[in-house]
């Protein structure tokens, strides 16, 4: 164990003793036997340890229902009251989380907002639920602010400093990020505080450092919080499926949604998954399990579903089928980038360009013989318009992934010098992602540097030595996990 781990391992020992001898011995004696029964291959450090019958592990959304009900009652009876309001927009939140439900998102700004009129002062829980809709929207500096106004009051409020964690590495300052997750895991070193830690050393390329923080993150949980045990698991699965080992990923995506059944984070990684290993059957199966679109209830799921489903039909050879879908998910994610809510909008910029851009490209090689000039004017403004996105999303976000996505805009622009800078900045950040470095070498190969586009590419081999054709034509269909 290297130096940084002893140093870590000598940190939370104590108090992970007292997490542990928090839990009833009866409950642990339980744990044991139950997964004795368990066929799963996944290591033991990585399983969940509480039994489903334990209190506190029933239906999470049927019981976040029932505390909306009893504050909408609260709040009829008393409109005035400031607190009741916060504590409504709160559980409004809290369904906003656990379904996707765009919807939710909106009641629970109005409430937080209609609290804020009534008692402007000593009101930080309603201030923290407006930057977490901020986020949400992508609009990470209002989320910030929001945030460091409850800081001045509360210096050590950890939601608070979660959403700076988080606001930080999707504008790409990851020194910050890195200093207020340590901060947050001195004060307080449970589950949450370090996965948030895990995710900022898996975005610097620490990923030995993120493994071991992950793992102590696991052994904080606790008995009942099985939404963080489901989040951890999934990131912890996608940061493994990252780096090519599928399986373990899987039984990570196995293990999430058998202790939160449907969670929708996990059913579209793990469809994601299925699809690069070309089980198109059973990755349909779980895109299908997460509610879709509908007028009456849009999820930020929806787009990710679609543009899945609709890469299967592309795979599948089912070309007419895969553009109706893919049409459907452009409509969508126009919408929401559209429709004025904060910078993000509730949209995906990004994905709508990584859309666009994935027409482009596919149309290279496998778009039908026929109006040649009526193609090329298509094709050139599917660019033009992605390119448009990616450099206002820039302006928002600037985490690796965004940074790849506009260096693919400019390449395919022809813009290759430019192109070559933007990616540079990317790998500065120190993330490690085959797509990443695949980007760069294809850049480089562009503008006949082919022994660094070799260099390149044996980093990409390296980081996940399953990347081949399949893995890279479903790349970005996933979800952001952090943030």
């Amino acid at each position: 164990m290297t130096d940084v781990f002893s140093k870590q391992k000598s940190r939370f020992l104590k108090p992970f003793w007292l997490l542990l001898l928090a839990v009833p011995m009866i409950g642990i004696l339980i744990a044991t036997t139950f997964f004795k029964q368990d066929s799963s291959k996944l290591p033991t450090a990585y399983r969940y340890r509480f039994p489903q019958s334990l209190p506190g592990t029933g239906n999470k959304k049927s019981l976040v229902q029932n505390e909306i009900a009893f504050y909408q009652k609260r709040v009829s009876t008393n409109p005035q009251s400031g607190l009741d309001s916060a504590s409504l927009a709160r559980a409004y939140l809290k369904m906003a989380r656990a379904t996707g439900q765009t919807s939710w998102y909106l009641l629970a700004e109005q409430a937080a907002k209609r609290s804020l009129s009534n008692l402007s002062v000593n009101n930080n829980g309603a201030v923290l639920v407006l930057a977490r809709v901020a986020q949400a929207s992508h609009d990470f500096a209002q989320a910030m602010r929001l945030s460091n106004q409850v800081l001045k009051s509360q210096p050590g409020n950890e939601d608070a400093l979660a959403i700076i964690v988080t606001s930080n590495l999707a504008m790409g300052k990851l020194q910050a990020a890195k200093e207020t997750a340590d901060k947050l895991v001195d004060r307080v070193p449970t589950q949450g505080s370090l996965t948030l830690q895990a995710l900022v050393q898996v975005a610097q390329g620490q990923d030995k450092e993120a493994i071991q923080n992950f793992k102590y993150a696991l052994a904080a949980e606790e008995a009942g919080e099985t939404g963080s045990s489901a989040w951890t698991r999934t990131l912890l699965g996608q940061f493994y499926y990252k780096r090519g080992q599928l399986e373990l990923a899987r039984e990570l995506y196995q293990e999430a949604l058998r202790i939160l059944p449907k969670y929708p984070l996990t059913l579209v990684h793990l469809a994601e998954l299925e699809t690069r290993q070309g089980n198109y059957a059973d990755a349909e199966n779980y895109y299908n399990q997460v509610l879709t679109y509908s007028p009456s209830s849009s999820t930020i799921f929806d787009h990710v579903v679609l543009r899945g489903k609709a890469r299967i039909k592309q795979l599948q050879g089912k070309e007419k089928e895969a553009t109706a879908i893919l049409n459907q998910a452009e409509t969508l994610l126009s919408q929401q980038t559209a429709s004025g809510h904060g910078n993000g909008s509730f949209g995906h910029r990004r994905e709508l360009a990584r859309l666009l851009l994935e027409r482009v490209s596919d149309c290279q090689w496998r778009c039908p013989l026929g109006n040649r000039s009526s193609q090329k004017e298509a094709r050139s403004k599917d660019v033009n318009e992605a390119l448009s996105l990616m450099q206002a999303e820039v302006n928002i976000r600037r985490d690796a992934q965004t940074l790849e996505t506009l260096a693919w805009a400019l390449s395919i622009s022809g813009r290759f010098q430019e192109a070559q800078k933007v990616i540079q900045e990317a790998l500065k950040l120190g993330t490690r992602e085959a797509g990443i470095f695949y980007r760069a070498g294809t850049i480089e190969k562009a503008l006949g540097h082919n022994a660094q586009a070799q260099a390149y590419e044996k980093q990409a081999k390296e980081v996940d030595p399953t990347f081949d054709e399949q893995a890279r034509r479903i790349l970005g269909l996933g979800l952001d996990l952090g943030y």
